[in-house]
């Protein structure tokens, strides 16, 4: 049994609890983590008899060489092919992705069912699977991880007089290329000065700009897993204010890390820093969640967040990047992707926790 048939079969013995006698699952990453299809269009129709794959003819061939489950290619609208295999295996309570059905798609698919049968709204029922990787999954995190780093190491190296936010960003994202990865994880953020203070810049014509900061977050994907990292450098030597802003961030940070251990509820790991934060009168300055899952998006469950009550068990990939961000001077973000262990946590980032200068 393949891995992707085993999430399958496992998913399948919660219908009775979820009193659904099938799932379509539309949401690609879901349909990515059910199936492997990697493409833009398809749709899983899954039930205890079959797992049937709806695509389009451009992922025919795509299609036959990734999804190990039955393929059905077509042409036009994919609902009423998806309401005649329901019919054809009598389903009669069809569960759908709540979060990730449009009311047109709804509506669409509700009329092209038989008379009799019924839509059951579902609540992240794959998402919640896709907290805990697999050992493979940790494996590609693991190198996404190592990737994201080198090519920081490598895009630094290459930072000149002149140079700007756009020009440092497109350095660094080609430097992932180059290494192997998919793409990045997200935009590279590089905020230099002030504008460090913005937690998602978008990079511009801004210079680098000698005695301030310059803040980078980037994510290398490989095989569709991201990773994510931020680090803070500074152009030239820094001074007292900005030395203690970037280590009451780095103890806010390294005490986040320290409260990531299975049993422990997500939320808690976000009073962690917090707590930090605030006895160095931060508290204001810290306008957003210390952590998100990552995984196959950058961004999923569970969130290190204020009142947060997921409980952390081994497996999970998580970010911890608590930040502080003053108007008019700038932003520290410090970020690690730490994955949650049997007895802790170990730290997948390799990049030093230091206020660069250069």
């Amino acid at each position: 049994m393949t891995e992707f048939q085993s999430r399958r079969a496992s998913l399948v013995e919660q219908f009775a609890e979820l009193k659904i006698d099938a799932l379509l699952v539309s949401f690609l990453p879901n349909v990515r983590y059910l199936t492997g299809f990697t493409g833009s269009n398809g749709l899983l129709l899954l039930s205890p008899e079959r797992a049937t794959f709806f695509t389009d003819p451009r992922y025919k061939l795509q299609s036959a060489r990734e999804v190990d489950c039955h393929v059905r290619v077509g042409t036009g609208p994919v609902m009423p092919r998806v309401a005649a295999q329901a019919a054809k295996e009598k389903i009669r309570r069809l569960g759908f992705e709540q979060a990730r059905v449009s009311f047109e798609v709804y509506d669409s698919l509700k009329s092209k069912l038989p008379l009799g049968a019924a839509l059951r709204p579902v609540a992240g029922i794959v998402e919640r699977r896709r907290m805990r990787k697999s050992p493979v999954e940790i494996e590609t995190i693991r190198a996404a991880v190592r990737i994201n780093s080198e090519a920081f190491e490598q895009g630094i190296r290459a930072i000149s007089p002149g140079m700007t936010e756009s020009d440092l960003a497109a350095e660094i994202e080609y430097r992932m290329r180059r290494l192997g990865a998919d793409k990045p994880s997200f935009e590279t953020i590089v905020a230099a000065g002030s504008r460090s203070a913005l937690p998602h810049a978008n990079p511009g014509p801004t210079p680098l700009q000698h005695g301030r900061f310059v803040l980078i977050d980037m994510g290398a994907t490989l095989n569709g897993y991201t990773s994510d990292m931020t680090r803070m450098l500074f152009l030239g030597r820094p001074g007292r204010k900005a030395r203690d802003l970037y280590g009451a961030v780095l103890e806010a940070q390294l005490a986040a890390i320290d409260a990531v251990r299975p049993g422990n509820e997500s939320g808690r790991v976000d009073r962690a820093a917090r707590g930090i934060l605030r006895m160095h009168g931060l508290e204001k300055a810290f306008m957003h969640s210390t952590g998100h899952g990552l995984g196959l998006e950058i961004h999923e469950p569970p969130r290190m967040g204020k009142g947060e009550k997921t409980p952390l068990e081994a497996g999970m990939a998580i970010t911890i990047e608590p930040g502080a961000y003053i108007e008019g001077f700038g932003g520290v973000r410090i970020e690690d992707t730490v994955l949650v262990t049997a007895n802790g946590c170990e730290i997948l980032t390799p990049t030093p926790k230091v206020l660069l200068g250069l």
